[in-house]
């Protein structure tokens, strides 16, 4: 798979800009400011319907423009499918597939896969689990696009249920100040319902990351013993919130916390008992606190290396080792795909590969990570990669270059 055209139209910096693209490795090169990594951006968004660097779609539109339109023309063995997404802030977004309007722009999910290295990535280990979460769910959708349904129906309940449970909160807080608490406080029998939903849906995600995490194991562990030339075992792991804290203030041990452990036995059925559980045993502190306390939001992607927690015992070495070992694994992880399970979910399996963006991540890297990280990419079918000036890009990486400066791109080679 790779992407043999990008169209933008008032897309960040662009007011117009046509890239041709080809199979191989593609340098932008260029001065930082001048448009390199909206490039690159664009193309991973029509592969997430996300960007990197920003939450919200009102960013990627040009200053004074009302809209952005992003095209993309994917080819994959010997078919070419033209997306193009049309972001308006405020408004609903809208895509066409080969000219044809879809019902939704998440219809598009599937058609094009990306793997980003970014120097972002260095807070998937030092940073809060937050990312990492994101990590997860992100490959998810990429592995499965269908499961972006679920991911939107778990943020509206949990939006649903946390409202409820503020609104409980605020009553109960009324009534201990001399209030009347019966006439302003909830229904909790509604709460009921949304424990149920959360718990439905919530264990739909949390066996789908299980299962990543299952599968992105060994390619971890090996893309981290070929990028640090073997120094030290890099072990995934997961935390549920599903365990009730001990009296130090950390979550207690969990089955789910074992390194190394496949957990492919944990089925929908009990996760969502289990959170049902969870959901009752602490309710007091969340109607108390106005937050949902329990669910796959609370979760953490455990990242260990040589028996140790990667975050904070890691060095600045061995983090962006780490680091980059979660992004090669997702590329293998989506070029071979995994099983389809009883959730409906199903890898790519067809051996088509993502494309790969390293966006600025070589100036970041010592000269021997860079080294090992080049020879390692520089098999895939479509390689983007941008650079503040030549010299950063490894001679492993040779092939096109573009020049990008003022919102200009010009092709040198």
């Amino acid at each position: 798979m790779h992407v043999s055209h990008l169209s933008l139209t008032d897309y960040r910096s662009y007011e117009q800009v046509e890239l041709p693209l080809e199979p191989g490795v593609s340098a932008l090169v260029g001065p930082n400011g001048q448009g390199k990594t909206n490039l690159v951006e664009a193309v991973g968004y029509v592969a997430t319907l996300g960007s990197h660097r920003v939450s919200s779609d009102a960013a990627l539109v040009r200053a004074g423009a009302s809209r952005a339109v992003v095209r993309l023309r994917a080819d994959r063995n010997d078919r070419s499918t033209l997306v193009e997404l049309e972001l308006n802030p405020g408004k609903a977004n809208r895509a066409q597939v080969n000219r044809s309007p879809v019902r939704r722009p998440r219809d598009v999910l599937g058609i094009l896969r990306t793997v980003l290295f970014a120097p972002e990535d260095l807070a998937l280990v030092k940073g809060d689990p937050e990312g990492r979460r994101r990590l997860l769910d992100e490959l998810a959708v990429q592995v499965s696009p269908r499961i972006v349904a679920v991911l939107s129906d778990y943020d509206r309940v949990l939006r649903q249920r946390g409202a409820l449970l503020k609104s409980a909160g605020a009553a109960r807080r009324g009534g201990r100040r001399g209030g009347s608490a019966e006439d302003s406080a909830p229904d909790l029998r509604t709460l009921d319902v949304w424990d149920a939903k959360l718990a439905q849906i919530g264990a739909q995600i949390l066996r789908n990351r299980v299962r990543l995490v299952d599968q992105l194991r060994p390619h971890v562990a090996r893309a981290y013993e070929q990028v640090s030339d073997g120094q030290g075992a890099a072990v995934l792991g997961y935390r549920s919130s599903l365990e009730a804290s001990v009296d130090d203030g950390r979550p207690a041990p969990s089955p789910l916390d074992e390194p190394g452990v496949p957990h492919l036995d944990v089925s929908i059925e009990l996760l969502e008992a289990q959170l049902l559980e969870a959901m009752s045993r602490m309710r007091r502190q969340e109607i108390e606190r106005g937050v949902n306390l329990v669910g796959p939001h609370r979760d953490d992607l455990l990242l260990h290396l040589g028996g140790m927690p990667a975050k904070g015992y890691a060095s600045h070495g061995e983090s962006w080792s780490y680091a980059l070992a979660l992004r090669l694994a997702s590329y293998e992880l989506l070029t071979h795909g995994t099983p389809e399970d009883e959730t409906g979910i199903s890898g790519w399996g067809d051996g088509a590969e993502p494309v790969l963006i390293l966006d600025d991540v070589f100036a970041e890297l010592d000269s021997r990570r860079r080294g090992r990280l080049a020879t390692l990419v520089a098999k895939a079918e479509q390689v983007l990669v941008t650079a503040a000036v030549a010299e950063d890009v490894p001679e492993q990486l040779d092939g096109a270059r573009i020049d990008v400066m003022g919102g200009q791109v010009t092709r040198v080679r």
